[in-house]
């Protein structure tokens, strides 16, 4: 006689794994879906709550930048201040410190100007803006007497804007650099703008100071 085998079902097999491995391993996936979701919903909140925070930081800034333009300096630099320092993680809780330091500059407070310039710089390294500031943080320095780094600065932008203010900067470098009694530096960022940037209309200043210069030196 043929021995007859027992039909297996192949539903049942998976229905049985499932159960074993749900068996061994339910509890501990359970709890990993739990910490994804909880992670997960912090991580909503989180974001939503940073886009709440720079609309209000925004808001204020805008406030603060037309204070600015109206002349309104000292009530700009109050604003400006209180949104760097209540928002101070937000994209404008920053870039509070780049309009804090326009208003020190132009209130005649360069030293307040280079310290809020630099902040700036601290957390925004890369970028036109960040150029932008360096410019007018080489502007506060030359203001507040500090010449060689001034100087220096000003040179390191030749090239990050047009030409027109590349040959500005070559200026203010010489003047710096003359203002420190370092003539021969002088003209040779003037003769620098004369070579790279002659078609400027910064072009016949340097010629003159150029001329000026020289004459001294006889």
């Amino acid at each position: 006689m043929r021995k007859t085998g027992k039909l297996e079902d192949p539903g049942a097999q998976l229905l049985d794994s499932i159960s074993g491995f749900w068996g061994r391993y339910g509890r501990i996936i359970g709890i990993a879906a739990a910490v994804i979701a909880v992670v997960g919903a912090g991580f909503f909140f989180t974001l939503r709550a940073r886009a709440a925070s720079e609309e209000q930081a925004a808001g204020r800034l805008a406030e603060a930048n037309i204070l600015f333009w109206q002349g309104e300096y000292a009530r700009s630099l109050q604003l400006a201040k209180q949104v760097a320092e209540q928002w101070p993680q937000t994209p404008s809780g920053i870039d509070a410190h780049r309009l804090a330091g326009d208003d020190e500059f132009w209130n005649g407070q360069f030293k307040n100007a280079v310290k809020e310039y630099r902040t700036y710089l601290e957390r925004r390294k890369q970028g036109l803006i960040a150029d932008a500031v360096r410019r007018s943080l080489a502007y506060a320095l030359e203001s507040d007497h500090q010449f060689q780094e001034a100087a220096t600065l000003y040179e390191s932008l030749v090239g990050k804007f047009d030409r027109e203010s590349s040959a500005e900067l070559l200026v203010a470098a010489a003047r710096c650099f003359r203002l420190v009694n370092q003539a021969p530096a002088a003209s040779q960022r003037l003769q620098r703008l004369l070579d790279e940037f002659g078609e400027t209309s910064y072009a016949n200043r340097a010629r003159m100071e150029l001329a000026e210069l020289s004459s001294s030196a006889h």
